[in-house]
């Protein structure tokens, strides 16, 4: 295991910690160019998405002229708004294979120099992680759905849900995407269950970077930096003899 980074473990709160060091590397011009190219594929993914329901339900109504036809076409619209709302966290999953050696590679450079070279990963292996992501994520929060409309007239109830149920997934998905680089599957798993709390909170956060407008477009990235931040910092302190 490398050293440990001086002063991190001497943080109080090392999720916020390894939040606020991957937003101040957004000057660095090797991660402005990831987010570009995030925005630009997360841009894609939402217009196709949106495209997609609203044909499907264009499709599938009937309706043509008439004030009917106007309500329905006002209904498709917000549904649209609002699954692409709910959906994107999935969607937005399969961005993380693609960009996530660029930025860590970044990250490393800059806060972590000397580290031997990554466990090697097949474009397959990246590829499957992150449609294997996807569906699950699709899957879960279409079964949610419905809950969401049930709880959407009680207070905090239904961001409640939404935040957990994707904090989870978020924080499994980029932490895995991360830890995998360094350590096989098996550790990997044995690392997330020892730290879960703060893997789950990390996944929190980042649920709610997507969901805020403009952020959303470059969450990804800073996820991805923020992400790694926590993992080295988890890995180091296991890594210590006991005191």
């Amino acid at each position: 295991m490398a050293a440990p980074v001086p002063g991190f473990h001497s943080q109080p709160f090392p999720v916020i910690s390894a939040l606020f060091k991957a937003f101040s590397q957004f000057g660095d011009p090797r991660i402005r160019r990831v987010v570009w190219l995030s925005v630009g594929l997360a841009l894609a993914v939402l217009v196709g998405l949106a495209v997609a329901v609203w044909i499907a339900v264009d499709q599938f109504s009937g309706i043509e002229t008439g004030w009917l036809a106007t309500v329905v076409d006002f209904a498709a619209g917000f549904g649209v708004v609002i699954l692409a709302w709910l959906l994107f966290p999935a969607a937005i999953g399969l961005t993380v294979g693609l960009f996530l050696e660029d930025v860590a590679d970044a990250v490393e450079a800059r806060h972590y120099p000397g580290l031997p070279a990554v466990r090697a990963q097949s474009i397959r292996e990246a590829i499957g992680a992150g449609l294997k992501f996807a569906a699950v994520a699709l899957a879960l929060n279409l079964v949610a759905l419905p809950f969401y409309l049930l709880l959407i007239w009680v207070p905090f109830l239904s961001p409640i849900l939404f935040y957990s149920l994707n904090g989870y997934l978020l924080g499994r998905e980029y932490f895995e995407a991360v830890a995998l680089r360094r350590l096989d599957q098996r550790q990997a798993r044995l690392l997330r269950r020892a730290r879960g709390g703060q893997v789950f909170l990390a996944g929190v956060i980042i649920a709610f970077l997507l969901t805020v407008p403009f952020v959303n477009l470059i969450a990804p990235v800073i996820a991805t930096g923020f992400m790694l931040h926590l993992f080295e910092g988890m890995r180091r302190q296991m890594a210590r003899p006991p005191a």
